[in-house]
């Protein structure tokens, strides 16, 4: 039989990771990957099983290859991913489409799986130790040569009470120093330019490995890595925002000033509900130390709108803390209670009640967003190109406010050829439809 294999790969930039590795260690057993699913003779559908919203789709999905399996255009269907580890069972029994299911704990045996599904016909079920060391594996990328993901710990010990991930992820487990920096060495000579720290929570990073964070430490040696233009940091959690991790990004060029640190919600008896650290008081500290260290930082979170414990006057101080902030970066989630965590348990708003929450916080964002893009008018900022608009002609690209898929574009014209990868300095015009709009400096 043949050893075409497809991935669709979904869910969060961690999930991604794990896909790269995947795909790499089947090119390495000689398996062809191709970018199309259609006519290999085996699809991974790598799954996210997070929250109501990500299980559809990871369902959807499956479906979608399923009816391509029925007519004969795949051959075998694997899952993988945090929607496997989560219904080990149940993704076989009901969905006779799926072949084998592979656990979070278990990528290191995606090979020996692959080969038992093509060669034997077998229904296969693996589930490793969730809890084993994080995986030290090559990696086939899927991202845009010019940035890639680095992911520096596995797992969470956070155990919010809303959240599922340290059951499906296990406990948290950093990786050695030596090891990111042998990948990201790798990362760099491959053309990346901007590396993107990812992790459950990177602000943790090294507190199980060395007994103490070593996030700081780890950033000032990435940053002496040669061909690396930015280094972004993903979820850094509020009550680890030392004057050492501040001191780290005031002091390093590469690191861009892009905090993205989930808070949330901002209510304290909320935030206890919800086994979440820390209290508004202190959250409120730590973003006058940020902003004073760091003038120019961009700050995205998170937010869950109809949380256990949150009425009107919950839900409005967090509206007035959101307009008194001004964070530039926000994204509401509908509250999704997960079986098997606690607050699935408890009393929380209305489904319906809570959309409206995430719907008045959106309205509210896109006028702080709005602002943002104005006072950007009339200065010169740095963008990362990604790519020419066939039907405008113009350039689109992002600046150190904008991490892929999540954020902003700008979009510009420009004299000369502009390939994706390259850094240029653009002068902002003006703003549309969110995004902004500038004309690339001739010098530049």
């Amino acid at each position: 039989m043949g050893k075409r294999v497809g991935m669709i790969s979904l869910g969060c930039a961690k999930n991604q990771v794990n896909a790269e590795q995947m795909l790499y260690r089947l090119q390495q057993a000689g398996y062809t990957l191709q970018e199309d699913v259609d006519g290999a003779d085996l699809v991974i559908v790598n799954t996210c099983g997070f929250i109501d919203s990500a299980k559809s789709e990871a369902i959807d999905n499956i479906l979608a290859m399923g009816a391509l399996k029925q007519e004969g255009r795949i051959g075998r269907l694997l899952v993988t991913g945090c929607l496997s580890q989560r219904y080990q069972d149940e993704i076989l029994q009901e969905m006779p489409e799926v072949d084998g299911v592979l656990g979070t704990g278990s990528y290191d045996d995606i090979v020996s799986v692959a080969d038992r599904l093509l060669n034997g016909g077998e229904t296969v079920s693996e589930f490793g130790d969730i809890d084993a060391p994080a995986d030290e594996a090559g990696r086939v990328l899927t991202t845009p040569q010019h940035y890639a993901y680095i992911k520096i710990a596995e797992g969470c010990n956070n155990f919010c009470a809303f959240c599922i991930i340290p059951h499906l992820r296990g406990r948290y487990r950093s990786r050695a120093v030596e090891d990111i920096l042998q990948e990201a060495r790798g990362l760099a000579e491959s053309g990346v330019k901007e590396l993107i720290v990812v992790a459950q929570d990177t602000s943790r990073y090294g507190t199980d490995l060395y007994g103490a964070p070593r996030l700081p430490l780890l950033l000032h040696e990435l940053c002496r890595i040669e061909g690396f233009h930015w280094i972004r940091v993903h979820y850094l959690y509020p009550d680890m925002i030392t004057d050492e991790l501040l001191d780290t990004f005031a002091s390093e060029p590469k690191l861009v000033n892009y905090m993205d640190i989930p808070i949330q919600h901002v209510n304290d008896a909320i935030l206890r509900r919800m086994n979440r650290r820390g209290t508004r008081a202190e959250l409120d500290e730590m973003l006058q130390k940020l902003r004073s260290r760091l003038p120019d930082a961009v700050i995205r979170t998170s937010l869950i709108t109809g949380l256990p414990g949150e009425g009107e006057a919950e839900f409005e101080e967090l509206c007035t803390w959101l307009r008194e902030n001004k964070l530039e970066r926000v994204g509401a989630f509908v509250f999704s209670p997960e079986d098997g965590t606690p607050a699935a348990k408890m009393e929380h708003a209305d489904e319906e009640v809570a959309q409206r929450r995430a719907e008045i916080i959106a309205e509210l964002q896109s006028r702080i967003m709005d602002a943002y893009n104005a006072a950007r008018v009339g200065t010169v900022m740095e963008v990362l190109c990604e790519g020419e608009e066939p039907e405008t002609g113009r350039c689109f690209g992002r600046t150190y406010a904008d991490s892929p898929d999540i954020d902003g574009r700008v979009l510009f014209s420009a004299a000369r050829s502009v390939v994706p990868g390259e850094f240029v300095m653009v002068r902002i015009t003006g703003a549309e439809d969110g995004d902004l709009v500038g004309e690339m400096e001739e010098n530049a």
